[in-house]
């Protein structure tokens, strides 16, 4: 599994990558989590708000911090 979160570092693109990395520890899932800040990069991945999730290449959350439920729910838990 490859889960990236994107974003230029603000305050709501750390949230984002706290709640990922919560969800993945309350569901069990070793996965080191990449974050991506270049914005050519974040592009390329077809995202155009951030900040974003994406897990294994599907665009799950943009423009917005997701909920735990909802990352949790992308993971299969």
């Amino acid at each position: 599994m490859e889960i990236k979160v994107c974003g230029p570092g603000c305050p709501k693109c750390h949230e984002t990558e706290r709640i990922v990395n919560e969800a993945l520890g309350e569901a069990g899932i070793g996965v080191i989590v990449q974050k991506v800040s270049d914005f050519s990069e974040i592009a390329k991945l077809g995202v155009f708000a951030t900040p974003a999730v994406v897990i294994d290449g599907k665009i799950r959350c943009t423009g917005k911090v997701p909920s735990k439920k909802d990352v949790l729910s992308w993971l299969g838990r």
